[in-house]
């Protein structure tokens, strides 16, 4: 709950006044009183416990982590203490929301999609969350994110001795919501780009199209846009593709 600019007032004019400013806080105003030019009390709006409760955590969320600079080390303490689903990209904690119906249908499609075309070979594909450290060309520090689905040639080689996937998917897909749409087009793309990525996949519930980019020497080589009577097709994986109009109808 945000209220407005406190109103400050001495304890004198509360009591000539004390019905004006209750009203005045009845309208989600903040009023501090005074006595002797010093502040001694508050008034404000009345929450439930559970508004409180959950006002007072979205704020130290948002202060503790969200957009919060800190160093990879530094986000891997936090990580591995927190329960809450989280990226590092370019130096920046990002909390990830949770996904809606129509996102999770479409990954479910897709899942079922990349698992049939990679049935019995090398490659693997995985679901998020799933976190992976890109490892950026020219870049200190990795970002890690956890692409909504991707496909990983390397797993063999790159598995540490607790499990975690430490190599370099091939190809990337991701999902735009509302809240998402910059990041995914504009940041992820660039971590994947300069992290040895070969293809990237833009899944637009929106628009209903796929935005396919092709990477070569850490730079976009070529990029196709697939709408509805399309099929999309990978340019790196031969016979890995999805009709898009399938891929869309009836969504909840």
């Amino acid at each position: 709950m945000n209220h407005q600019e406190g109103i400050v007032i001495t304890a004198t004019e509360l009591k000539q006044n004390l019905g004006k400013y209750m009203d005045s806080v009845e309208q989600q105003n903040e009023v501090v009183i005074t006595k002797n030019g010093n502040k001694i009390a508050r008034l404000t709006p009345y929450v439930t416990d559970i508004e409180q409760y959950f006002t007072i955590r979205e704020k130290a969320l948002d202060y503790q982590y969200g957009g919060k600079k800190v160093s990879y080390e530094e986000f891997m303490e936090i990580y591995e203490k927190s329960t809450l689903r989280m990226e590092f990209i370019n130096g920046e904690i990002q909390l990830l929301a949770s996904p809606n119906l129509g996102h999770q249908e479409i990954i479910g499609r897709l899942y079922l999609i990349f698992s049939e075309c990679f049935k019995g070979k090398k490659c693997r594909v995985f679901l998020a969350p799933f976190d992976v450290h890109f490892r950026k060309k020219d870049f200190k520090e990795p970002d890690v994110m956890q692409p909504d689905l991707l496909v990983a040639c390397d797993v063999e080689k790159h598995v540490t001795e607790k499990g975690k996937y430490m190599g370099t998917p091939t190809l990337v897909v991701e999902i735009l919501s509302e809240g998402s749409r910059s990041k995914d087009m504009i940041d992820k793309l660039n971590t994947y780009r300069l992290s040895g990525v070969k293809e990237y996949w833009i899944i637009d519930p929106k628009q209903e199209n796929i935005m396919i980019c092709d990477f070569e020497d850490y730079e976009i080589e070529k990029y196709k846009t697939y709408e509805k009577g399309d099929v999309a097709g990978s340019w790196v994986f031969t016979g890995l593709s999805a009709d898009i109009t399938g891929l869309f109808e009836e969504l909840i």
